[in-house]
């Protein structure tokens, strides 16, 4: 028999309101497909687990998203996985995912895949290179003392990932914005994703 996790509840109920429906419809043909799935939260997001990650969904500000943990072997060419995380690409409606008969049959393909003990291969990312701390950063952070150090402190991975967020920056405006919340971020000891972080 599944489980269900008053945590994914919370989730749901916290999110916009063109995504409750979203999810609930979402969670309800999961557990249709597959009646001895277990909830459980990964990364902030609800999960679903039958004998090992099966599939999960996320709420956003303007769209809902889900996919498979096998979906390229579920989905194949049908995937739309670039239109937005997940497989089922930008879903702000439910009249934009599969019908139930469909998307149950997707569910019930990864049922399998889980049966047999099928793994996917994952890309392995090799060890990147640092990136020098841009000119503009470094002066930011040698007069705030705080955030030096806490930049100091953090993983490679963390100085990268603001490094990246500024250098991405299209527009002068963009940057010096990214620029004071990232110095007040870092400051505060948090990395550039922090919203996201348990």
């Amino acid at each position: 028999m599944g489980t269900k996790d008053p945590r994914i509840d919370a989730y749901i109920a916290k999110s916009a309101d063109f995504a409750k429906p979203i999810l609930t419809h979402l969670r309800e043909v999961v557990h249709a497909a597959c009646p001895d799935i277990e909830e459980t939260m990964k990364w902030s997001a609800p999960h679903f687990d039958y004998k090992g990650a099966m599939c999960g969904m996320a709420a956003f500000k303007e769209h809902c998203a889900f996919g498979f943990w096998k979906g390229s072997l579920i989905l194949g060419e049908n995937s739309r996985s670039g239109e937005a995380m997940g497989h089922l690409g930008r879903i702000t409606r439910i009249s934009d995912l599969p019908t139930k008969k469909v998307l149950a049959g997707y569910i019930k393909q990864a049922v399998k895949l889980n049966n047999a003990g099928v793994k996917v291969e994952r890309m392995k990312g090799g060890a990147k290179k640092p990136l020098p701390t841009p000119p503009d950063l470094a002066r930011a952070l040698k007069s705030n003392k705080a955030a030096r150090a806490a930049f100091d402190g953090f993983s490679p991975s963390a100085r990268r990932e603001y490094v990246e967020w500024l250098l991405d920056a299209k527009t002068e405006d963009t940057r010096t914005r990214r620029l004071e919340t990232a110095t007040g971020w870092i400051a505060e000891g948090k990395t550039r994703h922090w919203k996201y972080q348990k």
